[in-house]
Order: structure tokens, then C-alpha cells, then sequence
């Protein structure tokens, strides 16, 4: 292990202790997270209307704080954008992460507060790079440059009190410390610039005679620089130009269909990639574990989780049912609704994430999807990992790539007598060609098929003798459809994802329109 690194694991070494004892004893360290969290909730608005100075223990908890989705904390919110203390945390707050989602076109501002910042973001994302290290001694990922694709900040448009909101990733930038900056690339003055493009341009020009062995950020948006930088630099990999890349954390969506694409474009051994699951309401889990399923909870980490079973996620939110569990009641195999109590100020917040858990003690999860993003019109209950499963089968066996994609279901009407689901999907500009041959269309689209029935049992049965449903659409759309869809929306970069599915056709509409 080189001096610096033996340096990096010295200062982070009670950071993957905290972690490791989280993984070992899951239940002790989530009753310590929630006793603070408790504690910091006293002395604000929430906590005395919900009587937080008598709460004794987590049944306690449950009794006098309902599970809230957004809409539920909005007025909360509000207050404190307009200017007003103390109303959700125990600190002020000087910055919302605004954020859509992908189930809604409604904009969303997250209370990110110097808690959460320090003690939950910039904390799990060091976690992330200790237990990379501590796998790989061997790595020269501190003898370069850490790349960061930002997006934007602006001043509250409510606020009388300098308060600003932005992507999650621009507000980590805003506030990292100098000696991170040191490391990190492009300067901030780039990395921050609300124009896309420009933005790209700029790390062209800056980093790519840089040293950089590792970038983050959602891989779409990322595999748009990639492929900008390759363009600019009259290269074939991305290795030509950074020759000491080996790490790439992602998240935000699935990296299954953006996998061979990457692989392709960075040939070389010495490459990692990692998934973390950091939200704009928190850092939830990171993968330590390339050879295990699924990605670790950071149980120590700021945040008190606890678990609903999608079947019963209605009854729970009717206030008819108390099947909520903790981490110690959790099973594998179930699809649970996410809850989440934060140092944001987020009590009892249903985030809107769907999980699974592949193993427990230590808890690793995988994101199944979202409450609101699926697609049930005839039954079928696909999710989102039915989809992205299913989608890199179909690739793989096709020898295509896919940069994006959507899925609707096209109802019966007067033209339909089934059902059926639409799946709009641009292929790379390697694949076009080949996509433009009505054999190989087909062909895939009958893998894709395939594959859905193969990874959901309901969609296999309703399309079963095409008794509920016929076979799917696929409707390939030209080179930067979604690009441009996403852009004329204004939701470019950052965390900004494409919805993969929905269970009406407002999306699918509007990119096809």
C-alpha cells in the first residue's frame, strides 16, 4: 500500500469502523441513529406538534408520526424557504436539492442541512472510498484526478435569507472543502455552469490532458461526455486519454443496459464500477462487495430505515395497517417501499424507492423501483428491474446498444383489442445501422419479449397465448431524441434520469410528439 494511500486509510479508518459495525449489528446501530435523530427533533416545529419531547422508544415513534410522502412535509417546506428557522431540523437551512423524481413533473425541495451534508453525504461517500481501498491497497486512484459532472445552483426564488436550490450534486460541490477541490475536476466555475453543453466543452478543454482514475454521476449523462471527449480528442477509448482511469461510481439509474457500452469504451482490467445510492435526501448504500448481489445499507450514516411491503404500502398510508418493519424485521425476496428519518428533517418520509434485500447482517439491497413507476394496466406488474434485466438480455443476445429508452402501455381502444406495452427506445449510433434491418428489429424485439417473461412471472402469464396481451411495440426513435426531450423539459445532467416506465402515456406522448 503506497504512503498515500496508507495516509487516506488512517483518516477514514473510523469511518469503516462505524461501517463495519453497522453491517455486524444492524439493530443496536439503528436504535443509536435514531435515538439522535430524535433528539435534534425536539427542539423544532415538527417535533413539538408531534409531542417528540414524550416519545420513549420506536413504538412510541410510530404512534405519533404517520408515514408522509412529499406533499406531506410541502408546507413545512415552504416555511422554511420562505425564511423561517427550526421548523423541520434543528439547524438552519440554507439549501433545498430540488429535485423531480421520476414519477412527477412537479418540482420537489429537499432541506439539505449542515447535518445531513456532513454527517450523511460527503460521510458516505468517503465510506465508499475506504472500503475501495481497502480492497484494492493497491490502487492509484489518489495519485490523479477525481471527475465530478455537476450540475447548477440558484438563488431561491422564496427566500429573503440568500437560501438556494439546485441539483444535489452542485450543492456537494458548492460546499466541499478546499482540500477536496485540490483533487477534484473540472474547477467549480465549470462543473457548475447551468448550459449542458457548455459544461461538456469545458471538461474537454480542461481535463483531458488531466490525470483522471475516477468519475461519478448518473451514466447516461455520463456516457454523453464519454463520448464528446472521445469526439474531441480523436479517440477510440477512454483510456487514450486518461490511461490510469479504473474506478467509476454510478447511481441514479440501472447501469445493466449502459454496461457493454462501457466496458467497450474503457478496455482495461484494471476497471471498477461501483453503484452507490446517494438521493438528494440522503446517502443510503454503497457496493463494497463487487462478488456480492446489491449494495450495502449505511445503517451508521445519519438515516433510520425502516421497510413496507409494497402489498400492503396502500393500507399502511390509509393509516389501516402497522405493517411497517425495521431492520432486524426485514426478509429477503420482498419488495418493501422504503421509509426514511433523516438529519434532514424528513420524518417518516416514504421516498419512493421499492427495494429488495439480497442478504442480511450484512443488509444489501437492490432497487427494484419506484411506488409510482411501474406499469400495472392489464395485471402485469412490471418493475423497474424486470425491465432492466430485460433489457440487457435483449442487447447482449443481439449484439446492440441501447442509450435510452421508455415504456408505456397502449390501452385497448377501437385499434387495440389486447393490451399491450410500447417500448420507445434509441440505440446507439454504432447499433442505427444495424436497427434499420427489419429482421434484426425484429429479432429483438422478440429477445426483449422473451426476456420480461423469463424476469416476471405476471407479465409472462398475461401475455401467455395472448390472451391479456399481445407482443410489445417497439418504436426505435433517431440518435438524441431523448436528449432533446429532456432539454426542452430543463432537466439536463445533474440527477436529471429519463423515466424508464409509466402506467399511463403522458411521457411516452410527449417524447414521441
Amino acid at each position: 500500500m503506497s504512503l498515500v494511500n496508507k495516509a487516506v486509510m488512517a483518516a477514514l479508518s473510523p469511518l469503516l469502523r462505524d461501517f463495519d459495525r453497522g453491517c455486524e449489528h444492524p439493530g443496536a446501530v439503528q436504535e443509536h441513529v435514531f435515538r439522535q435523530l430524535l433528539e435534534a427533533g425536539k427542539d423544532t416545529a415538527f417535533g413539538a406538534e408531534h409531542g417528540f419531547g414524550s416519545i420513549r422508544d420506536y413504538q412510541d415513534y410510530r404512534r405519533k408520526v404517520p408515514v408522509r410522502e412529499y406533499d406531506g412535509f410541502a408546507p413545512y417546506i415552504t416555511r422554511m424557504r420562505k425564511g423561517e428557522d427550526y421548523v423541520l431540523w434543528n439547524q438552519k437551512v440554507r439549501w433545498f436539492a430540488k429535485s423531480s423524481g421520476t414519477s412527477s413533473d412537479r418540482s420537489k425541495y429537499i432541506p439539505v442541512t449542515p447535518a445531513n451534508l456532513a454527517g450523511c453525504h460527503y460521510r458516505g461517500f468517503k465510506t465508499m472510498l475506504a472500503t475501495y481501498i481497502r480492497r484494492y491497497p493497491d490502487s492509484g486512484l489518489f495519485n490523479g484526478k477525481a471527475l465530478t459532472l455537476g450540475g447548477s445552483v440558484r438563488v431561491d426564488e422564496m427566500s429573503g435569507k440568500g437560501a438556494r436550490n439546485g441539483d444535489l450534486s452542485a450543492i456537494l460541490l458548492s460546499n466541499s472543502p478546499a482540500l477536496a477541490e485540490i483533487v477534484r475536476t473540472p474547477s467549480r466555475d465549470i462543473a457548475m455552469l447551468a448550459d449542458f453543453r457548455e459544461k461538456i466543452d469545458g471538461i474537454c478543454r480542461v481535463c483531458s490532458k488531466q490525470n483522471v482514475t475516477n468519475f461519478s454521476g448518473v451514466p447516461s449523462w455520463n456516457l454523453i461526455m464519454i463520448e464528446r471527449l472521445l469526439e474531441y480528442n480523436h479517440a477510440e477509448h477512454l483510456t487514450d486519454i486518461w490511461p490510469n482511469l479504473e474506478l467509476f461510481m454510478h447511481g441514479g439509474i440501472g447501469f445493466g443496459p449502459y454496461r457493454e457500452k462501457y466496458m467497450r469504451l474503457i478496455p482495461s482490467d484494471r476497471m471498477h464500477y461501483l453503484e452507490n445510492y446517494n438521493a438528494s435526501e440522503g446517502y443510503f448504500a454503497l457496493q463494497d462487495d463487487p462478488s456480492q448481489t446489491g449494495m450495502a445499507l449505511t445503517l451508521d450514516n445519519g438515516v433510520f430505515f425502516e421497510f413496507i411491503p409494497m402489498g400492503a404500502l396502500d393500507s399502511v398510508m390509509a393509516g389501516k395497517s402497522e405493517e411497517v418493519y425495521t431492520v432486524d424485521e426485514v426478509r429477503t425476496g420482498v419488495t418493501y417501499a422504503m421509509v426514511i428519518t433523516t438529519s434532514g428533517g424528513l420524518w417518516r418520509y416514504l421516498i419512493g424507492d421499492c427495494v429488495e434485500f439480497t442478504s442480511l447482517c450484512p443488509h444489501r439491497i437492490v432497487i427494484t423501483g419506484r411506488t409510482q413507476l411501474y406499469i400495472n394496466a392489464f395485471g402485469e406488474e412490471l418493475m423497474i428491474h424486470n425491465a432492466e434485466e430485460a433489457m440487457s438480455e435483449a442487447c447482449r443476445e443481439c449484439g446492440v446498444e441501447v442509450l435510452d429508452y421508455t415504456v408505456a402501455p397502449v390501452f385497448m381502444d377501437d385499434t387495440h383489442a389486447k393490451g399491450a406495452h410500447q417500448w420507445v427506445v434509441e440505440f446507439s449510433a454504432a447499433s442505427q445501422e444495424a436497427m434499420r434491418d427489419p429482421v434484426r428489429l425484429e429479432r429483438f424485439r422478440n429477445a426483449l419479449d422473451a426476456a420480461l417473461c423469463r424476469h416476471n412471472s405476471d407479465y409472462d402469464a398475461k401475455r401467455s397465448g395472448d390472451v391479456t396481451m399481445t407482443m410489445l411495440e417497439l418504436t426505435p426513435v433517431p440518435s438524441g431524441t431523448f436528449f432533446r426531450w429532456m432539454e426542452s423539459r430543463g432537466k439536463i445532467g445533474g440527477q436529471n434520469k429519463v423515466p424508464r416506465l409509466c402506467n399511463d402515456r403522458r411521457f411516452i406522448d410527449s417524447i414521441l410528439g
